[in-house]
Formats: structure tokens, sequence, C-alpha cells
């Protein structure tokens, strides 16, 4: 049997909120490989929700919600023993200040604790085009430890709707994460 997992989940004001829906029905599907979801969502990334989905279903979710600025969240500390951190979407000043090591919000404290912890932080970077100071921002998490797994959908499953788009995305970000799912995987029934 699989060890359950705690896991911290932020959704930053990047465009992309439906790649974070999916990953919330996701890891509501996985409910037996986790134990623990705490989720930070930015003023900006409800915003953006509310604006791109119209709606408010993130409220819908059983998950524990923390404010950003919840320094006494678990996992602000690294002895909370949260194994993983997904950005989903991540936008390009969050992945700028993690790679600065600036903790001046709960998102980027929870990835700094990650980071020192050695354990796994997913970026969902959601941008395009990069410019050189996203890519050397990318690179420098990536040389941390930090996995950066752009919101680059596939298109060989043949998905049909927008969320089987997403779940392109949101699948491999939870492979990276540990979990067991059963997924599109190329050159398979």
């Amino acid at each position: 049997m699989q060890e359950r997992k705690k896991v911290v989940v932020a959704v930053t004001g990047a465009s992309g909120s439906i790649y974070a829906k999916v990953l919330f029905d996701r890891l509501t599907q996985l409910g037996d490989q986790v134990s623990d979801i705490g989720l930070v969502m930015s003023d900006n990334a409800e915003t953006v929700w509310e604006l791109e989905l119209g709606n408010a279903n993130y409220k819908d979710y059983p998950f524990t919600f923390y404010k950003t600025n919840d320094f006494f969240a678990p996992f602000a500390s690294g002895s909370a023993g949260y194994e993983c951190l997904i950005v989903c979407p991540c936008s390009m000043g969050t992945i700028g200040r993690i790679a600065s090591g600036i903790s001046n919000d709960l998102v980027s404290r929870a990835a700094d604790v990650i980071l020192k912890e050695r354990r796994k932080l997913i970026l969902v970077a959601r941008e395009t085009p990069y410019n050189l100071i996203h890519l050397q921002n990318m690179k420098q998490i990536t040389e941390a430890g930090g996995i950066i797994c752009p919101a680059s959908p596939s298109f060989y499953s043949l998905p049909k709707n927008f969320e089987e788009l997403a779940a392109t995305v949101v699948d491999r970000v939870l492979q990276l994460a540990g979990f067991s799912l059963k997924s599109y995987r190329w050159g398979e029934e």
C-alpha cells in the first residue's frame, strides 16, 4: 500500500484556472493517497478563476484553505512534513520570488521550505513567450531541485474538451509528485 502524502497546492493569479480545477478534481479522486491538502490561493487567483471558469467553485473543495499572509500555516515550517508543493498555475512573478529566495508570502515561504528540505517543488509555469529573466529564474529553481512543468498540454491522447486537455498536464504533474493514477501513456492501450 502506498503511503499517504501531505501536499500543499498553491494557485497564483496566472491565467489557466482550468489547470487548478482539474488538479483539485484529481486530488479529490486520489483521496486514498492523500492525508492532508493545504491550499493557498492568491486574491488574483480567485479573481482569475471566477473570470475564466464563471464560478467560485474553488470554495467547495474539501481542502484546508490558508491565506497568503498566514505564516502560521503548518507548511511554513519543514517540521510539518509536507512532501510536495504544487503551484498551478504558477505566475512568472511567483517564479521570480522563489528563484530569488524571497519569502514574502505563504507561497514563496512554502517553496523555500520545500527546497531547503529537499522535497518536491513542482511549478506549472503559465506564460508565453518567456523572456530571458523567466528562463534564468526557471534555471535557478531547477538547479535548486525544483521541477518546472510548463502548462503545455499534449494532444496525442485526443482530448475532447478543455478539461481533458488540461488533464494532460495535471496528470503529468501528479505523476511527478509521486501519485499513482491511471492516465494516457504513450504506446499503451
